[in-house]
């Protein structure tokens, strides 16, 4: 199998498989704290991880991640308040977007998928992925899908890894579904001894700045993320990839 990673190929092998159809796959994550338990880079490592897992199923290519996102905001990843968080402006995010979705159009791909792996980036790379689009002009065939990871977790799998309730995508920020899938794809990054006992973060229905910091559990995990395990993140990654491929295949008009 020909290798994922446009970062370890030459441009004499990209621009061949681009002239070929690739479809290429741009993770976007963040630094952003994620519990005492988890790397700040897990937004990032997992949109890259899920990435790689389609294009293995569709022959594409992952292009290094942008491994910056939004500022993290209370109610769905901590906070800025974090050591570590380390975040851009929604401006600067999108203009990164516009200047990347600019130059795969430049390299000649006609099929880009933005994996997104950090909450707080959906609009502000909607955004830039837009202005691309106005820049390129009607004239440019390429055609840009942009999606949310976890979107693709079946709703019986949710069921089955949360009999108690599930609490939401939000809250689940550096909890069972990150912990998990980390412990599927980089088991050596994850501190299953340092997951906290923070009760969940229980939020107002508005938000206030400058920020509360006090609303936030003082370990940034925003519900428990105890009884992760391996197994959930295998079969969590299986619908994630499946569901993606699936997407990809139809909306690019993919042979199976």
């Amino acid at each position: 199998m020909n290798n994922l990673y446009m970062d370890q190929i030459s441009w004499v092998e990209y621009q061949q498989r681009v002239e070929a159809g690739a479809v290429v796959f741009l993770p976007c994550g963040a630094t952003e704290q994620h519990g005492p338990h988890l790397p700040l880079g897990t937004d990032a490592l997992l949109s890259t991880a899920i990435s790689a897992d389609v294009a293995a199923k569709v022959g594409g290519i992952v292009a290094p991640a942008l491994a910056y996102g939004y500022k993290s905001q209370p109610k769905c990843g901590g906070g800025q308040h974090f050591c570590g968080t380390t975040s851009l402006d929604g401006a600067t995010l999108s203009a990164l977007v516009q200047d990347a979705v600019r130059e795969f159009a430049r390299h000649g791909v006609k099929r880009l998928v933005l994996v997104l792996g950090h909450y707080e980036n959906q609009w502000f790379v909607a955004e830039g992925i837009q202005l691309a689009l106005r820049e390129l002009g009607r004239d440019c065939d390429l055609e840009v899908m942009r999606l949310e990871h976890w979107d693709f977790c079946q709703e019986q799998t949710l069921e089955d890894i949360f009999p108690d309730g599930f609490p939401g995508f939000a809250l689940e920020h550096a909890a069972v579904i990150e912990t998990s899938l980390m412990l599927h794809y980089h088991p050596q990054m994850v501190a299953l001894d340092k997951i906290p006992d923070d009760l969940p973060a229980d939020f107002p229905p508005y938000d206030m700045y400058p920020t509360r910091t006090e609303w936030v559990p003082p370990s940034g995990v925003l519900s428990s993320a105890k009884g992760s395990t391996a197994e959930k993140g295998a079969r969590m990654a299986g619908d994630i990839a499946e569901g993606i491929a699936a997407a990809v295949r139809h909306e690019f008009a993919l042979e199976s």
